[in-house]
């Protein structure tokens, strides 16, 4: 079923979309090993026979739900960066994007996090190359407005610092408490944004210590 996704109606994508959501809050709740297929079965409100005509095994289940979201989350993301002018706005744009995406698909990006490790080798590899190309994709937009004033290996602690900011607010975020969403993505914006910028400032020494490149003022500016 995997490999044909792309290929159903409507009707049958939408079921399996219903199946996934439905699967999505059972595994949060109970566990993927601990969940069955009768327990996803009776979430989503069918028989284990018309479960097994979507969907021959739990596996396969776990696939399309992280498979699915991972597309969601890449979407056209290059594109709408390119659509974004300064490297500020671009990182809070992502930041942004990725909160939403998040609190629009909660389950979802909790099974992503969580339980991709009992895929099988063949579909972690496709999931792994999903989360890459997302990696990528931050890494290129700090690259592209830090330029040369940071080392490789201070880019990469960079774009990695961005996600754990980002990524693991599963662990603790309500979406429903006192910050809204928006509110927390000023407040990573803002929190990662001011460490980035000591950077872009002329007076912060390169390693070789001459300085860094002047940069224009509108690009200090947060």
């Amino acid at each position: 079923m995997s490999n044909n996704w792309k290929k159903l109606n409507k009707k049958k994508w939408d079921k399996l979309v219903t199946i996934g959501k439905a699967a999505s809050k059972v595994f949060n709740e109970k566990g993927y090993l601990e969940t069955s297929l009768e327990d996803v079965a009776a979430a989503a409100g069918m028989s284990k026979g018309a479960l097994y005509y979507y969907f021959p095994s739990k596996v396969e289940i776990l696939y399309f739900i992280i498979s699915t979201h991972g597309d969601r989350v890449l979407g056209d993301l290059e594109q709408e960066l390119g659509q974004v002018q300064d490297g500020y706005s671009k990182i809070r744009f992502f930041i942004s994007r990725h909160i939403h995406l998040y609190v629009e698909n909660m389950d979802e990006s909790k099974i992503f996090v969580n339980e991709k490790n009992y895929l099988s080798p063949k579909y972690f590899k496709i999931i792994k190359e999903k989360e890459k190309k997302y990696y990528q994709i931050a890494h290129r937009t700090l690259s592209g407005f830090l330029g040369d004033r940071v080392t490789k290996g201070e880019l990469t602690t960079l774009t990695f610092s961005l996600f754990g900011m980002i990524t693991w607010i599963y662990s603790w975020y309500d979406p429903g408490g006192p910050v809204t969403p928006q509110e927390l993505s000023e407040i990573i914006y803002g929190t990662f944004s001011k460490g980035v910028s000591r950077y872009l400032d002329p007076a912060y020494p390169a390693k070789d210590g001459t300085g860094r490149a002047p940069v224009k003022r509108e690009e200090r500016e947060l």
